[in-house]
């Protein structure tokens, strides 16, 4: 009895140490950042597939909800060959929006690399972004833009809509219809290029450039990588050509006091040496990207919800076929302030970027070590700035799967918790014209079709 009691005291006395220096251990590297909780999967591959796989199911959140629930909000992984920080935390994700590129530069899969070039805004860092983006972003919020865009859009979308009637007994792809209109009233708004042969063969190009942008890294003849390569030097080309005969309308010009018309004036008139032709060419060929994606989505998906939701879409046709009696008695033609001042319509684009998530998230790597809310990023690691569980969290917003644009009246979009066109230096400049594309094209759309 005496040795079985010795053996429980010994082993009493162990677990006591044990658990002692446990504690120790955990009070003294408390106050240091760690590594988030996590896993880098299998060797060479890490996640990446699982992470595809799962935005391409039924399930798109899956991959990010089974590892919230099991590491936390802020996890590591590895994927698109490196090691990764994957953020879901709002306050995480705004530091690292919010920092400037001392502690953070854009980070993008080889493919996207490959594709957009050196010089392209969503590469390039320091002051020349800072130029680029504040050059674009100040023309894009101009009034004259604006009112341009507004009546490009309008004829656009009527051309389109007089095909429609005939089309009864033919179903109309919206997401088609929209990718049309959105892509020919960018072009426009980039380099003043209007419909015909160069407008349709940039068309051709693009949809095989942009089918590049996710491809495996292998540039070989007969990848995919390959031929997009291909149909972006062929775009270059054409933009080339237009820069080349703008420049030469500006010097026959010499007074220069004419209203730039686009993108591709702003850049030219901006006379620095760093502002070359290839810079111009590749950021003007980057920026058509929302005319195929973002806008033509944000427009699909707001009616595919206001379709599944009555007394929004209701409510959205009354304070259009409102605006519209109002107009018609006044003789005066729609401009833009007029689509951008109904509340409800815009509650209805915000409440379709929070549950669309037509960004999903991005992508930054840390040029040093980094520490925010007790983790540490290490230097070299890739940041996953992940905006779609941020929006669909129930901590900020109640029933968050359930489209309710109601949940926008009196609160401010501008807020921590929603972030659909990113944030700090490198916020979408073109953030107002999607708003402004989509609010035209959903006010044509209830006021003369069901």
């Amino acid at each position: 009895m005496d040795s079985l009691w010795i053996f429980v005291q010994l082993i009493t006395a162990a677990a006591f140490i044990c658990s002692t220096i446990i504690v120790i251990f955990k009070a003294s590297s408390s106050s240091k950042p760690s590594l988030p909780s996590g896993s880098l999967g299998l060797l060479f591959v890490g996640e990446t597939l699982h992470f595809i796989s799962s935005a391409y199911s039924h399930r798109p959140d899956s991959f990010m909800d089974t590892r919230r629930r099991r590491y936390g909000k802020v996890f590591k992984s590895h994927l698109f060959g490196s090691p990764t920080i994957v953020s879901t935390d709002a306050e995480v994700n705004r530091f690292v929006l919010q920092s400037d590129a001392k502690a953070f530069v854009t980070s993008y899969p080889k493919s996207v690399t490959d594709l957009m070039g050196k010089a392209s805004i969503l590469l390039i860092n320091g002051p020349l972004h800072r130029r680029i983006h504040g050059l674009i972003g100040a023309f894009f919020k101009s009034a004259h833009l604006k009112a341009q865009l507004t009546i490009d859009m309008q004829k656009f979308l009527q051309k389109s809509m007089s095909t429609w009637s005939s089309s009864q007994h033919n179903p109309i792809h919206i997401q088609d219809e929209a990718k049309n209109i959105a892509f020919e009233v960018l072009v426009k708004t980039l380099m003043s290029l209007e419909g015909g042969e160069e407008m349709e063969f940039l068309k051709k190009q693009f949809n095989q450039f942009i089918a590049g942008i996710m491809a495996f890294p292998i540039n070989i003849p007969g990848t995919t990588l390959y031929r997009s390569l291909q149909a972006k030097r062929k775009m270059v080309k054409l933009v080339e050509e237009i820069i080349e005969g703008k420049r030469k309308k500006m010097n026959e010009n010499l007074s220069n006091n004419r209203v730039p018309n686009d993108v591709v004036d702003i850049l030219l008139n901006d006379g620095s040496h760093q502002v070359t032709d290839e810079l111009i060419a590749d950021n003007i060929i980057d920026m058509m990207i929302p005319g195929q994606d973002s806008v033509p989505i944000l427009i699909t998906l707001a009616i595919k919800y206001l379709s599944d939701c009555p007394l929004a879409l209701q409510r959205l046709v009354e304070e259009n076929m409102e605006l519209k009696r109002l107009k018609t008695q006044l003789g005066e033609p729609l401009k833009w302030t007029d689509y951008l001042s109904l509340p409800f319509t815009q509650n209805v684009i915000t409440e379709t970027l929070r549950m669309g998530n037509i960004i999903t998230g991005v992508m930054r790597k840390a040029v040093k070590d980094v520490e925010i809310k007790g983790y540490l990023i290490p230097k070299g690691w890739c940041v996953l700035v992940y905006f779609r569980s941020v929006h669909v969290d129930e901590e900020h917003f109640e029933s968050p799967y359930h489209f309710n644009p109601w949940r926008w009246q009196d609160k401010d979009s501008n807020s921590l918790n929603f972030t659909p066109f990113g944030g700090g230096q490198r916020l979408c400049p073109g953030l107002e014209l999607a708003r402004l594309e989509t609010s035209i094209f959903l006010h044509h759309f209830v006021t003369e079709f069901r």
